[in-house]
Parts: structure tokens; sequence; C-alpha cells
């Protein structure tokens, strides 16, 4: 099973699914692959779900548990993030590929900015998007970037742990929920005792992970996080959501005072096969601050982003798709698909000249192949 799991890696696997009554599939290039040609029984299922669990207490009620998330490693290959769950009565894994090598921003082919977002001190920064758009690979490479370039204390709470940092200039203390410590709330009641440069923590999953992020935010600490909205806009709206409506107001303002920025990101077919990220990246300016404190002023953001390119580095997700038709690394009719609105994109597109694709135009290239291997959600 060892050899199967790194054949899969090998052949540029982002997911290997393993379900009683099928084939075991590998996700490559973003289309579902068979990779045996017999289909595996409950026993055999429930046999390699044993294997990947951890813990004897959980083995031992195995036959109790509906949804369970765990990591585990081959030497030499890479780890894997693992989700055991019941489908139909029987048992079900999906394996996200995680490589032993942490990326760098340069690796993913991300925009510079990034490295500049991750130089910033204190508050807040969210990276968001659907599960399995490689959140989890830029914030790797933000942290990444930090242990090579300054001397901080970095605390993780994740679940599961993914990409294993070693230290380097920073030290990084890396806290698997469950194992580590009992809890997503319960390990940021306690972060803040542990010296903290910087906190990144796996999803800010209910109000009180984000209230308690937010206190992190405005004590002096870079704090980092996901969540799984589409766009700026909708990431700031949901937060505020989470809040009662006599609390919104004053979420705003201190939202207002402590983001620094938004990434939000999502896979598009390469031209050339593979996948590659379009992002939207929004810096938090003092306009967009104001805008986030006013409710009505919320919708001028997605226009402050496009025209803060040239000054800010931030960039929509259609300004994005442009520049991957434009350098060919993705097809027309794919980009403006995944745009933010198909009917606009098509039009600025044409009235540019450039909806056949033209190629050889400076722009941001995205993720390669490369992302497709390591993403995680």
């Amino acid at each position: 099973m060892q050899e199967l799991f790194r054949a899969a890696v090998e052949r540029g696997a982002s997911d290997i699914h393993i379900k009683a009554g099928d084939y075991i599939r590998a996700r490559v290039n973003g289309d579902l692959q068979t990779l045996t040609q017999q289909k595996l029984t409950v026993d055999q299922v429930k046999g390699i779900a044993l294997q990947l669990i951890p813990h004897e207490e959980d083995r031992q009620n195995f036959d109790r548990l509906l949804d369970y998330d765990c990591s585990w490693g081959i030497p030499g290959v890479g780890r894997f993030r693992v989700n055991i769950m019941k489908q139909r009565g029987s048992p079900m894994i999906v394996m996200r590929a995680i490589p032993i090598e942490i990326p760098t921003v340069e690796d993913l082919g991300l925009p510079p900015v990034i490295n500049r977002i991750a130089a910033t001190r204190r508050g807040m920064i969210l990276v968001t998007g659907i599960t399995g758009s490689g959140k989890s690979s830029t914030m790797a490479a933000m942290i990444n970037w930090m242990n090579m370039n300054r001397r901080l204390h970095i605390v993780t709470l994740e679940n599961p742990i993914e990409f294993l940092h070693r230290d380097n200039l920073s030290s990084i203390t890396q806290r698997d929920i469950g194992t580590d410590t009992e809890s997503f709330e319960s390990g940021l009641r306690s972060v803040l005792r542990q010296d903290p440069d910087v906190i990144l923590i796996g999803e800010m999953r209910d109000k009180i992970t984000i209230e308690t992020a937010l206190k992190a935010a405005e004590t002096g600490h870079l704090v980092i996080s996901t969540l799984h909205t589409k766009n700026a806009v909708q990431t700031i709206s949901r937060i505020i959501a989470v809040f009662d409506p006599n609390e919104q107001e004053m979420i705003r303002v201190r939202l207002s005072e402590s983001l620094q920025a938004v990434i939000s990101q999502r896979l598009v077919q390469r031209s050339d096969g593979g996948r590659v990220a379009a992002m939207e990246i929004m810096p938090v300016t003092s306009t967009i601050r104001d805008c986030i404190r006013d409710h009505n002023r919320m919708d001028e953001i997605s226009d402050l982003i496009e025209e803060g390119r040239e000054h800010y580095g931030s960039q929509t997700f259609d300004q994005h798709l442009m520049d991957l038709v434009r350098s060919g690394a993705v097809d027309f009719e794919l980009a403006k698909a995944a745009a933010n609105n198909p009917a606009d994109f098509d039009l600025k597109m044409n009235m540019l000249g450039d909806s056949a694709g033209g190629r050889g135009v400076p722009g941001t290239t995205g993720l390669e192949d490369e992302m497709t291997r390591i993403s995680g959600g």
C-alpha cells in the first residue's frame, strides 16, 4: 500500500480516495484516476484505516467513528492529511498529499506581494477559498518566509498538522488539536501565555474562535487563519454576520483596525494540463478600513482592490485571470467561467483584444502544477 501511495505522489496526485466497493482513485491535475484493477472490500478499507489512525483508543472505537481527522507520513515521500468517514454505512478514506519540503512563494509562483504581506508585524491576515484551493500551501509559504527572514516564535494550531516546519531563524511550535491541546478554543486561550509573535489558526470555525483571534491581533500579535469564503468582501461580511446584531457595529470597528490583508484563491485548469491558482489579494488600506466600518460602503471595496494594483499590489480575481489568459496559462473560456462576473470579464477582454489568449504579455503566472500536488483547504 505504501508503494501505491508513493507512485500516486510521484504522478502528482493531490488526493487519494479509498472506498469500500470501489477502486483506489487519485486526483491528478484535477481529475480522478483509478490506481488499482480490483475493488476494495469493507475489511480491506477498515484495515488500511486502522493503520492510519495514530491513537489506540480511537482504533478500538473504530466502528463508532463517523468523521475522523489525522495525519500520516511515509519517510522520503511526504505526509498526508487523512479524513476517515462513513458512507452508506461503510468506511471511506480521503488522503490529501503534503510534501516534505516546505514551499516558498517563488516555488508556488505566487505574486511577490505575498512576501510583503508575510512581513506584516501585527494584526490579522486571512487566506480564503474552498477546500482544496491551496490555502494551506499559501500559509506554509508565508510561514516559511518568516522562518527564513525573521527571529520569531510562531505557534500553529492545526487539525491535523500538515506541513512540518523546521526551526530556522524562527522557533516554530506546532500544536495538533486533539493531541497537543483539547480544541481550537482551549489552544487559543493558552497561546497568549506562550510568548508568541505569530499565531496560525488552521480555521476560524465559530464566534469564539473569531473573537479570540481578534483579541490576539489587537494585543500586538500577527494572526493568520482561513475561512471558506470566495472573496474579500464575503470574508468581511461572514465575520461580521457571526456576531449578534447589537455587536456588529463594534466588530466592524475592531475588524477595520486589525485586518491587514485578505488573500482569496481558486484553482483553474491550465491550458497545458494541471491547475493554476487565480488569486484576489486585498492589502487593507486606510480607505478600505473606512469601508469596513461603514456597511453602506462595502460595495466600494472591489473597485478599490482593482484600482490599488499599481500602488498597493492588490488585484481582483478578474485582473489575475486576464493575466493568465494573456500569458497563455489559461484558456479564455475557462478563465471566463471562473471570473466573478463572466459577462464583464468577456467585455473587458474583447475591448483589449485579448480573448484569443495572446502570449508574452507580462503578468502574474500563478501556481504551476506544483500547487496541484501540494495544495491544502
